[in-house]
């Protein structure tokens, strides 16, 4: 594993995680402006513990995330509901959480953030949905605590786990708010997993074919 990090650039490893500790928010903020547009570093900081964490994900992680989200779009399509997906965001409570999510969606509160850049959690609302995909490293519902989103999908070892915010914490359910007449922990795994085995638009126009009977 390696890590640069320099006034104009971070490069690490694929696949590699580090953290720096005893950071402050003025830290993250330089290690932000650092990694300028490679989108493909992720970096979360946490007040509390006071570190910096520096994610550099395998091509597997991309893809199975571009999957779920176009999977989630395939849905949103079929309720005739509008949204605004977004891949990547830095999400920020100023001084406390700031937090990058695999990919996430503005569908109710979409209105409030049209031709917003960037989005400040302050005044603007956080997205309705939450997507992160765990290879090398393991989310925790916590993480999002400070962040607020509605819903938070983790999806780890072909396993979709769903946590809905109920105004204090994450608590686990077995089915989504989002698409309530729709198991989909059950269902977008095998199609997450197709999309490796098989290929994007495979996976994505089976799925597709599935619903025309729903």
């Amino acid at each position: 594993m390696y890590l640069t990090i320099t006034q104009d650039s971070i490069d690490l490893s694929p696949g590699s995680e580090v953290v720096l500790r005893h950071q402050t928010w003025a830290d993250y903020e330089t290690i932000l402006v650092s990694r300028q547009d490679n989108a493909a570093i992720k970096i979360y900081y946490d007040a509390i513990a006071q570190e910096i964490q520096i994610m550099a994900p395998l091509p597997e992680h991309g893809k199975k995330s571009d999957t779920l989200s176009d999977l989630v779009k395939v849905l949103l399509r079929k309720q005739g509901k509008n949204w605004d997906c977004f891949d990547p965001i830095t999400l920020k409570r100023y001084g406390i959480k700031g937090i990058e999510p695999d990919t996430c969606f503005y569908i109710d509160n979409r209105a409030a953030i049209l031709g917003k850049s960037p989005i400040d959690l302050d005044v603007d609302p956080p997205p309705d949905l939450a997507i992160e995909i765990d290879l090398t490293s393991l989310t925790k519902p916590e993480d999002y605590t400070a962040i607020k989103i509605p819903e938070l999908w983790i999806y780890r070892d072909k396993i979709l786990q769903i946590y809905l915010w109920n105004g204090d914490r994450y608590q686990s359910s077995n089915t989504s708010n989002i698409f309530p007449t729709l198991p989909v922990a059950q269902i977008l795994p095998q199609y997450v997993e197709m999309a490796w085995t098989q290929g994007s638009s495979v996976a994505i126009r089976a799925f597709e074919q599935i619903l025309e009977g729903v």
